[in-house]
């Protein structure tokens, strides 16, 4: 550390001794060759950097424009597609409830065929079952009549004459008449 404190002290004592002075001799400074070298400078390199320059304004802002541009279309798109999405999601729900509308329907003209079928069939049951008892009981009281009237019959041809059965028989004829 020493050392530093010792190199900055003898430089600065160095710099103090020395004079500072500024130089106006024209030509041994070599400012009129610098100003036309800097000038020439500014004067060709200004064009070329104006020119790069623009042209890359130019491109950035076309950038930017393009940028916009698609920024623009994509909302117009996003807002194409969810108005597309909502009419979607409408019919969606229309024809939901006309399903759901259709089902009832349907499962209640089911119900009402199914019962009035129901009716229908039980009613045509009855009918049978009435109409196949009626059939039994006239075949039970011809069955009867006819065993009845045989057994008559062999009873009272052995005990009675001839017009008694014939009165026996017009007073049946006459009962079955009237």
């Amino acid at each position: 550390m020493e050392l530093v404190n010792q190199t900055l002290s003898s430089f600065s004592i160095q710099i103090a001794d020395l004079p500072i002075k500024l130089n106006l001799d024209i030509f041994e400074t070599n400012i009129v060759n610098l100003t036309i070298l800097v000038g020439g400078i500014f004067y060709l390199g200004s064009n070329a950097l104006s020119e790069s320059l623009t042209e890359r304004q130019q491109k950035i802002v076309g950038a930017i424009q393009e940028s916009e541009e698609r920024l623009e279309q994509a909302v117009t798109r996003l807002a194409e597609s969810e108005k597309q999405l909502e009419q979607a999601q409408l019919v969606i729900d229309s024809i939901k409830t006309d399903a759901e509308k259709t089902a009832i329907q349907v499962k209640s003209s089911i119900l009402a065929d199914g019962k009035s079928e129901i009716e229908r069939l039980t009613s045509a049951a009855k009918s049978q079952i009435k109409t196949i008892e009626a059939n039994v009981r006239n075949q039970i009281k011809e069955y009867v009549v006819d065993l009845a009237l045989k057994r008559v019959t062999l009873q009272l041809e052995g005990k009675l004459s001839s017009s008694v059965q014939q009165k026996i028989i017009d007073r049946n004829i006459s009962k079955l008449i009237g």
